[in-house]
């Protein structure tokens, strides 16, 4: 069973930055796909940026240039580097492993705020 404890969020000021970490229960990254995804309220949960087993990553077009996916295989670490934030990136993140159509795991999501 994969288990996944994000951390990092907290209230930022538009143009600021910030770094998501998302703790895996083990080395997972060669064998899932591990990615970001956000939720505001309201809206559905979307994909934020995605890293494959062989670590290439891939962002959506709205944070292209902004943030950038990274792991840590020896730590079992997954981050999320945040530049130039916009009230618009206010959300809840969540942390996924998955592999295959049908295997997805999910952390419990952490805050992040954009506000002045």
């Amino acid at each position: 069973q994969v288990q996944l404890v994000e951390s990092g969020g907290g209230l930022v000021q538009p143009g600021g930055s910030l770094r998501l970490s998302c703790a895996a229960n083990g080395n997972i990254f060669s064998t899932y796909a591990m990615a970001w995804y956000r939720q505001a309220p309201g809206k559905q949960r979307e994909l934020v940026a995605r890293l494959t087993t062989g670590g290439v990553p891939n962002y959506a077009d709205s944070v292209k240039g902004r943030f950038a996916i990274s792991r840590s295989i020896a730590k079992s670490m997954l981050y999320l580097q945040m530049y130039s934030l916009k009230p618009e990136d206010t959300a809840v993140y969540y942390c996924n492993a998955g592999r295959g159509p049908d295997e997805s795991y999910w952390g419990q999501g952490t805050q992040v705020t954009v506000s002045s």
